[in-house]
């Protein structure tokens, strides 16, 4: 499996990084997002390392896609949100910051809006654990 030595999600899928951990098969991992838009927001990687969506097969990006659809589907439950929004960022100029694709699942409630990505705070694991135990019980 393709990696990359400095990349912090290759080394949560190595389990060389702490994650709170929502689904994992043999080709992708979902776990909470530490800097999170809102409670609940996750994100669903590739276990391979592409950079971004210019990088990766289309048969993997599917597969990527089919996870992010039962994550979402398991995070509306878990949470009552009233939508889901679907975020992938691909360059440095879309706000990529970390280089290796991933997807954001955010849980949505009407009248709310999302902070900017620059003001996000990191959450603590044990709330994150939580957090993602709850939304496990529904996937």
């Amino acid at each position: 499996m393709a990696s990359d030595i400095n990349c912090v999600f290759c080394k949560i899928v190595a389990k060389q990084a702490p994650a709170s951990i929502l689904y994992e098969d043999d080709e992708e991992l979902a776990f909470m997002d530490i800097r999170p838009l809102w409670v609940g927001h996750a994100l669903v990687i590739p276990k391979v390392h592409y950079v971004d969506i210019f990088d990766i097969p289309a048969k993997e990006l599917a597969a990527v896609h089919v996870a992010a659809k039962a994550v979402a589907a398991a995070i509306k439950k878990a949470t009552g949100a009233d939508g889901i929004s679907i975020i992938e960022q691909n360059g440095k100029a879309a706000g990529q910051d970390i280089f290796h694709l991933h997807v954001h699942v955010v849980p949505r409630f009407s009248g709310v809006k999302l902070p900017a990505f620059s003001d996000l705070k990191i959450v603590e694991r044990q709330e994150l654990d939580t957090m993602a135990q709850r939304i496990r019980r529904f996937l």
